[in-house]
């Protein structure tokens, strides 16, 4: 492996007037040096456009890109990286902040893994308001700011499914061979990470850094904020396209230990579906849940 290699670092903007100055700063200001910086802006209704171009006049070299529509997170950032030249990617929010050593750590931890066919490092994530106050960590941690409990790591793929394995997707690094063998984010899909994470994690390993890399923004319209709205139109969307990622999940499973993982994941979205009153979806997990019990019947461990 290459000691210095290029880092392509993707930072999607839509409507973060107020914070994508502080995240492209956490880019410059990295302690590792050879990263590629490419700007999507989303085709923003608020002032962040013009804000990312007075901060280009200062680095006139960064690649920007305007999109003339909004095409959402999938489409943005595969467009991005088509044009990208690194062998590590980091997708980063235009409202969060990487710490300074992030991609350091990141990289060291490529380096020194004792996993074969890595893909992907992640790390903890202090969560923060809008303001910049401390909320809390993503993962527990002690007075050292060291994770209390033990993070699964390698094959992660059954952990995943029920739900047992929580990657933080915002302080992910990955290999540029992960992105390209997957074809990218799934661009029907209303949100990315998870469904990424399944489909890596069948084919590659995982790795955890035991550091906070980065500060993660809590917004109030956040995609994760409207999970378990009712009657919500952007939490149905959301909530669908999670049905998708399910059903493409149980097309990659192979064992009967994978099919009786994903059963968890298939009964607590059905709670979801209840509590967010879509009986429809409720309905079509309810279909998939006979589909797959039948399979576990008919099949021997």
């Amino acid at each position: 492996m290459n000691h210095y290699p290029l880092v392509s670092i993707i930072c999607l903007c839509y409507n973060h007037e107020k914070f994508v100055t502080k995240a492209l700063d956490s880019v410059l200001n990295q302690t590792y040096s050879n990263i590629e910086l490419l700007i999507v802006d989303d085709y923003s209704t608020d002032n962040s456009s013009q804000v990312i171009k007075e901060w280009l006049l200062t680095y006139p070299t960064v690649t920007c890109i305007q999109n003339t529509k909004n095409m959402g997170n999938t489409k943005s950032f595969n467009n991005a990286f088509a044009l990208s030249k690194g062998d590590f990617i980091i997708d980063l929010a235009a409202d969060d902040i990487l710490n300074t050593n992030a991609v350091e750590l990141q990289l060291h931890a490529f380096q020194t893994s004792s996993f074969k066919n890595l893909g992907i490092v992640y790390g903890n994530v202090e969560l923060i308001f809008e303001d910049s106050s401390h909320f809390k960590y993503f993962f527990k941690v002690d007075k050292n700011k060291k994770r209390i409990q033990p993070q699964p790591t390698g094959d992660i793929y059954i952990g995943l499914l029920s739900l047992q394995n929580n990657v933080c997707s915002v302080s992910a690094m990955a290999k540029r061979i992960v992105y390209e063998s997957l074809n990218g984010y799934n661009e029907n899909l209303y949100y990315e990470d998870f469904d990424f994470w399944i489909r890596a994690a069948r084919h590659y390993t995982f790795d955890f850094i035991d550091e906070v890399l980065m500060k993660k923004r809590e917004l109030r319209n956040s995609l994760s904020a409207q999970r378990f709205k009712r009657l919500n139109k952007k939490t149905r969307k959301f909530n669908r396209s999670t049905y998708q990622i399910v059903t493409h999940a149980l097309e990659l499973n192979q064992t009967t230990a994978e099919n009786r993982a994903i059963l968890k994941m298939i009964h607590f979205e059905m709670e979801i579906a209840i509590r967010t009153i879509d009986p429809i979806l409720f309905l079509k997990y309810v279909g998939l849940e006979t589909k797959i019990i039948k399979k576990l019947l008919f099949t021997t461990v």
